[in-house]
């Protein structure tokens, strides 16, 4: 062997020993972020700009991150997939749309009747969640973290009244995650469209209805053009998180002091997204009912009660699947149980206190 080659097969072997020869060098990290969303899409597209902003702001420009939308490289669904494969190092999605690969995933964007935005964080943050999370996901070879949040969901866009239980027999009703799940026994025909062709689905009338997240992402679609009544409470959806997953291949790369980085600017966003969204759901609220004339309702008394226990059923059903998915619902339930008395005395009781 040549001293060249003795030099560069010792080069070698060093820099697998480090794990991160790039880094060592002092070279970028150029990554590619696949989402689910619109490009900047308010609530989740924008989500997605703002981690990897942070993240090649916080690392020096060490991780620099292209970010892309649904369709661009890989479509709304394919998300999981692509940067499971190594098609893309980090995505940003939301978990419920894995439902069909992991049952269990569901729970870390929301289900029906379920937790609320701060007792969700919680749950992740300080219940267990997130090891959980962490799991159900490795085998799928990825890390996930909460990366956005919408908020609490509306019950969604109507292009005809509901009045009561019956008016959702043969509905054609955009609605993911275990809320699809709910509408389809409750008489309903759910369908999984995108968020960017949603639009377009009403129009044509291939849906009656569709429920996406809330008014300051909602607005943005421009879905109240064609059906004017919006509904609420979201009962499907009490909550928003969007998820960013990382590649673990890309992840196991990271020195300590990047891996802090992206956690940090994922638990930011978590922050963040939930405050921007508040204020752009209030004002999304009242340009919608004020200058687009849209016309706000609650659901029917019978359909939230029949709700309400077809909800339990599913998600009994659902925890009967696995051991895991049994897991991870026994841990959700417990803390809901937990945390209601509270909320019921603090954030329940200040509302209706206050009046408005």
């Amino acid at each position: 062997m040549t001293t060249r080659r003795k030099f560069l097969a010792r080069a070698a072997v060093a820099a697998g020993a480090l794990g991160m020869p790039a880094l060592a060098r002092g070279e970028t990290l150029k990554w590619r972020m696949v989402t689910s969303w619109p490009k900047r899409l308010p609530g989740p597209g924008m989500s997605a700009e703002r981690i990897a902003a942070r993240i090649r702001a916080l690392s020096g420009g060490r991780i620099d991150i292209t970010v892309y939308a649904a369709g661009e490289i890989v479509p709304a669904f394919g998300v999981l997939e692509a940067v499971g494969n190594g098609v893309a190092e980090i995505g940003h999605t939301a978990s419920f749309y894995w439902q069909g690969k992991m049952p269990a995933a569901a729970f870390f964007t929301t289900v029906p009747f379920g937790l609320t935005p701060h007792e969700h964080v919680a749950w992740i943050d300080a219940g267990g969640g997130q090891a959980l999370w962490d799991a159900l996901y490795r085998p799928f070879g990825v890390k996930p973290f909460m990366g956005g949040n919408t908020g609490v969901c509306m019950g969604g866009w109507f292009r005809r009244e509901i009045k009561a239980l019956a008016d959702l027999s043969g509905l054609k009703l955009r609605a993911l995650g275990l809320g699809g799940e709910v509408y389809r026994r409750l008489g309903a025909v759910p369908q999984t469209t995108p968020p960017g062709e949603i639009l377009v689905a009403l129009q044509s009338g291939v849906l009656d209805a569709a429920e996406f997240v809330g008014p300051g992402s909602d607005i943005a679609l421009g879905l109240y053009r064609v059906a004017p009544l919006y509904y609420y409470p979201g009962f499907n959806k009490p909550n928003g998180t969007g998820e960013c997953i990382v590649a673990l291949a890309a992840w196991e790369r990271l020195s300590d002091e990047l891996k802090a980085i992206v956690r940090h600017a994922c638990a930011a966003e978590a922050d963040f997204a939930l405050a921007e969204m508040e204020r752009l759901n209030a004002e999304a609220l009242k340009a919608l009912t004020g200058e687009h004339q849209v016309r706000l309702a609650a659901f029917p008394e019978d359909m939230i009660a029949a709700a309400r226990r077809v909800a339990g059923e599913v998600l009994g059903e659902l925890a009967a699947r696995d051991a895991v998915t049994a897991k991870v619902h026994q841990s959700y339930m417990d803390f809901r149980a937990r945390t209601a008395p509270w909320s019921r005395v603090s954030i329940e009781a200040v509302l209706r206190a206050r009046g408005a």
